[in-house]
């Protein structure tokens, strides 16, 4: 089935992100029938793009020729995902209210999962979001208290941390630390191409509705290789939420919002738009050549093909 193509998505804003534009695909519409996409990344041993159907409790698989599959189900309500230089892929678990390892075989079928962090000085987590790996192995994941809020999307609970946190896994002791407190309800995160800044989403307007909260993304510096410091507020996204993000090579911020993917300059300048039909959730890099950027909205998975390459996936 020939899905429908977007024409002309694109709004160059700044001319930084003309290069970025020049010669772009058209918006393509991959495959749709999810209840709320999130969480993609992509897998290019096999040429798959996985990402999460949280309510449905399942994730998805994508390929050129197979179209859109069930990948898993039964996931415990997979949110953010990302590949680990090994090829290991982590899960951020609402319903397990963990980070989860799923390592593969040479075949890349699943051997098993594992889990790395559910709890925090003996409390459990609320519901570990979005994740990224440093190229130092280390794992810096959010963890904001949507999982635990009701049972659409985890396992309705009390918060036993009490707050909200980005959390740091060691990857050689385990040790599980708190590198900030300054976003009130984190979710997604992504690195500068040479991991001297940290971006991090703040949501915290999401479920509001007396117009609190917040909607934007804080940058902080990322001070020897551990440590976070000197938060500010790199960009507030309107309409809806910077909700997941990524990085390109050229270290713009690529971001959800409620009617496209809005682009951001390092110093905070809104360069560019990519208008899409259907509210984003989250994006990633991908394809054979890492310029496609896959787009998480909504019902659908969507993909574009732009003049550039992700940091990372």
């Amino acid at each position: 089935m020939t899905m429908p193509a977007f024409p002309v998505p694109l709004q160059v804003l700044d001319p930084r992100f003309a290069p970025v534009a020049q010669g772009a695909g058209e918006l393509e519409q991959l495959c749709t029938g999810a209840v709320w996409s999130e969480g993609p990344v992509w897998l290019q041993e096999t040429g798959e793009l996985l990402w999460s159907d949280i309510p449905n409790d399942r994730m998805l698989c994508w390929h050129a020729q197979r179209g859109m599959t069930v990948w898993r189900e039964r996931v415990e309500f997979t949110n953010g995902h990302v590949r680990e230089a090994d090829g290991s892929l982590l899960h951020c678990s609402h319903g397990q209210r963990a980070v989860v390892r799923t390592r593969f075989d040479a075949q890349m079928n699943v051997m098993r999962d594992d889990v790395l962090a559910s709890h925090y000085q003996g409390r459990r987590l609320n519901s570990p979001n979005d994740v990224v790996v440093k190229r130092d192995g280390s794992i810096w994941f959010t963890d904001p208290p949507y999982g635990i809020l009701s049972d659409h999307e985890g396992h309705k609970a009390d918060s036993e941390l009490g707050d909200c946190y980005v959390f740091r896994l060691d990857p050689a002791s385990g040790a599980l630390r708190i590198v900030s407190d300054f976003v009130v309800e984190p979710n997604g995160l992504a690195f500068s191409p040479d991991e001297s800044v940290l971006y991090v989403s703040d949501t915290s307007a999401a479920l509001r509705t007396d117009g609190g909260g917040h909607h934007h993304i804080v940058a902080f510096d990322v001070i020897g290789g551990q440590d976070l410091a000197n938060p500010r507020i790199f960009a507030v996204v309107s309409p809806g939420l910077a909700d997941g993000l990524r990085v390109d090579v050229h270290g713009f911020v690529y971001t959800s919002s409620a009617d496209s993917v809005q682009v951001y300059h390092p110093d905070g300048t809104r360069i560019g738009r990519i208008a899409v039909p259907e509210k984003v959730g989250n994006v990633c890099f991908g394809g054979p050549g890492g310029d496609e950027l896959f787009i998480c909205a909504s019902m659908s998975l969507y993909r574009i093909r732009l003049n550039t390459r992700g940091a990372t996936a």
